[in-house]
């Protein structure tokens, strides 16, 4: 079957309701800043295939948590440069695949369903069997050291360094539960100021994968301990200007990842 976007006159039936939902809509429009490092403008003639690909790595990557609404049909559809009819197809398929829920009334919605308990031995094993772990490590590493080299070198302005700084705060008030999706929107936000596009979707696509890995392994408080002042280290950096610090302190930081997960996954 096949989904073009390029004539949008096919909602135009649906014009009048959605009206009536425009204030409620455009109130929570551009608040989900979190969602920018993923949804972008997808190209004609995949319309369907690269917004169901990028709403699968918003669900994978945790930004939208478990429990949570995502942005109205109105905001994905004018983030992602879609009618909202491929839209609701996108929002289909991930409801068959259990994935969100609709609900109704004046707070309903589409809302990210909560992932289940941690897998199974034989759900890891499979995990594990369909990914090259070395070439998802490595590749993560040249980008995310790329982007922080970028950051710093580039400087940022007063805005991006407010919501770098912020980035790191949650990380560092993060319930254990919570860490890992928080950890997550801090390397997708140095990934985003970067200023390459290309780069932060691919980094997206790497980090979602890496995220299954990481699912595999049990937190380790003296790591996460390890990872923040990592982390602090690497955000100063970046603020400083500090090209060549923030590149070898992102370049430790991804060894120490790519260490646990080599040791319990290989």
């Amino acid at each position: 079957m096949s989904h073009t976007d390029a004539d949008a006159n096919a909602d135009t039936a649906g014009g009048t309701a959605d009206t009536a939902g425009a204030t409620a809509d455009t109130a929570g429009a551009g608040a989900d800043d979190r969602l920018t490092p993923v949804l972008r403008p997808v190209r004609a003639g995949n319309g369907f295939e690269e917004a169901l690909e990028q709403i699968l790595q918003v669900v994978h990557l945790g930004l939208v948590p478990g429990g949570e609404r995502l942005p109205s049909e109105r905001e994905l559809a004018d983030r992602l440069g879609i009618s909202r009819v491929t839209l609701r197809e996108v929002l289909k398929v991930l409801q068959d695949q259990g994935l969100v829920e609709s609900r109704r009334g004046r707070y309903g919605g589409t809302f990210v369903r909560p992932r289940p308990e941690a897998p199974g031995e034989d759900e890891l094993r499979r995990r594990v069997a369909d990914v090259d772990v070395e070439d998802a490590l490595r590749f993560r590493e040249v980008l995310e050291v790329g982007a922080a080299g970028l950051c710093a070198a580039h400087g940022l302005t007063g805005e991006q360094r407010e919501r770098l700084r912020t980035a790191l705060a949650r990380t560092h008030e993060a319930p254990l539960s919570e860490y890992r999706r928080l950890d997550t929107l801090l390397h997708l936000t140095l990934a985003e100021l970067c200023g390459s596009p290309s780069l932060t979707a691919q980094y997206a696509a790497v980090r979602a994968g890496v995220n299954d890995l990481l699912d595999c392994i049990p937190l380790l408080v003296r790591n996460l301990e390890h990872s923040q002042r990592q982390h602090t280290a690497l955000v100063e950096a970046v603020l400083d200007g500090d090209a060549d610090g923030a590149r070898e302190m992102m370049r430790e930081h991804c060894a120490g990842t790519a260490a646990l997960l080599r040791g319990f996954l290989t």
